[in-house]
């Protein structure tokens, strides 16, 4: 007696848990990486997405929010009492606030009119850009007009707002990388099957003399902190565009001889590697370790959940600038380690919205869009991961603030304008995917 088959599909089968897990891989395999656009140029549209998911990202603007917000709460209490110094004696209590609240304003007037120039213009301007900030950094450094804090020459006096070039040359930087790669590495599989180092080489070496230019420059403000910064935001921006794990190895490990070079020529650098190992050693107490060991001390006595807003007894005083490079000591101080484990989260998720931005974008073919977005979140991650290491004591003192929530004009500006570059992307993205074209 011969079997019975049954027809096709008429009875459904069950699938075990192993089944499921591996055809949900197997859809997951078309996924695209961040750095491979789609093949045959198709782009992909949504053309069902309704018109009220156009416009701007509402979580990311309402994190920002929340950090401008904060920082400025901080700024005022950080900087309440420093009229009580005789240096300061001259100014209101509310007079770094004011500022502070300018430089906001200001910033966030920019950004909405960066938030209007279509990511096609800041292509095409990205090169001028690069070289204004150049110009700007050699500006600073002739005497008589830029100006000089703490033997330190950083700043342009433009009478309303103190404005430090350094920080263009971040968001300059990060517009010229992306255009550069875009249009040298292509960001397909040349570099990666390249096999010729010297073709490497030279691909690499004009985008890598144009950032030793900036970063001499700085080094002679002194400004090591944003010369790290672009070092950083380049090699970044260059790993994402497609650079084999060998070559960037070779970059990285050049890098970080070149700053150790840096370090070990500049007795005031060394100083401040030892004092970071032992900052509480009678030799370093009251020197470069002074910061550093107040800083502990401010986040020490915040314990779980701060001694609350405006009881902060180091910033009387105690801990110099803890309203600029240590304003995560005073936040740690009165709210406690549940007030710095919120800030952190924060950053973390801002940061990884808007590398999914990025990575959006370049899955539209939109090379350049994607590495400004990806080159954005390298600026404003690790500038907070370094700053959130100093003040914990998890990494050297280095002069880098804290982003969108520390005092500094300059710094508050550029943010919020890269931010807005952001924003533009992920409009530019969304539009796309509705209309298929922009």
């Amino acid at each position: 007696m011969s079997a019975v088959l049954p027809e096709p599909h008429s009875t459904p089968q069950k699938t075990g848990w192993f089944q499921r897990l591996r055809a949900r891989w197997q859809r997951n395999d078309d996924a695209l990486p961040v750095r491979m656009p789609l093949p045959g140029g198709e782009r992909s549209q949504s053309p069902t997405m309704p018109l009220s998911q156009l416009g701007i990202d509402q979580w990311l603007l309402w994190c920002l929010v929340i950090l401008l917000l904060w920082g400025l709460v901080m700024v005022y209490s950080a900087s309440i009492a420093m009229p009580d110094n005789p240096r300061f004696a001259k100014y209101a209590p509310t007079h770094f606030l004011s500022r502070h609240v300018f430089a906001m304003l200001l910033g966030s007037v920019m950004a909405i009119l960066a938030f209007q120039v279509p990511m096609r213009w800041w292509e095409k301007g990205a090169p001028w850009l690069f070289m204004g900030s150049i110009a700007l950094l050699v500006v600073v450094l002739v005497p008589g007009i830029g100006k000089g804090v703490n033997g330190a020459r950083r700043w342009l006096n433009l009478g309303l707002i103190n404005f430090q070039p350094s920080e263009l040359a971040k968001l300059a930087t990060v517009l010229y990388a992306s255009d550069y790669i875009r249009r040298k590495m292509e960001v397909q599989e040349k570099i990666v099957h390249m096999g010729d180092i010297e073709r490497f080489i030279r691909a690499v070496a004009p985008m890598a003399l144009a950032v030793a230019v900036v970063g001499a420059l700085l080094l002679a403000e002194p400004d090591m902190g944003a010369f790290l910064v672009i070092a950083v935001i380049a090699m970044g921006i260059l790993f994402l565009g497609g650079v084999n794990a060998r070559m960037f190895s070779l970059i990285a490990v050049i890098l970080v001889a070149v700053f150790a070079l840096i370090i070990g020529m500049s007795p005031f650098r060394r100083e401040r590697i030892f004092a970071y190992l032992d900052p509480w050693s009678a030799e370093h107490a009251l020197g470069r370790g002074y910061q550093l060991s107040h800083a502990l001390i401010a986040v020490g006595r915040g314990e779980w959940f701060g001694v609350g807003l405006g009881g902060s007894i180091e910033k009387l005083h105690w801990l110099p600038e803890a309203h600029t490079d240590f304003l995560l000591a005073v936040i740690g101080e009165e709210f406690g380690f549940v007030g710095l484990l919120l800030l952190i989260i924060l950053f973390f998720w801002i940061v990884r919205r808007i590398v999914e931005i990025g990575r959006q974008a370049i899955s539209l073919e939109r090379t350049f869009s994607g590495l400004v977005a990806q080159g954005v979140g390298l600026w404003i991650g690790f500038q907070a991961f370094i700053n959130i290491g100093v003040n914990l004591g998890a990494l050297p003192t280095k002069g880098l603030t804290l982003p969108l929530m520390s005092y500094g004009g300059s710094a508050l500006l550029l943010n919020l304008i890269a931010l807005a570059i952001v924003m533009r992307v992920d409009y530019e993205n969304r539009l796309l995917m509705r209309k298929g074209s922009l």
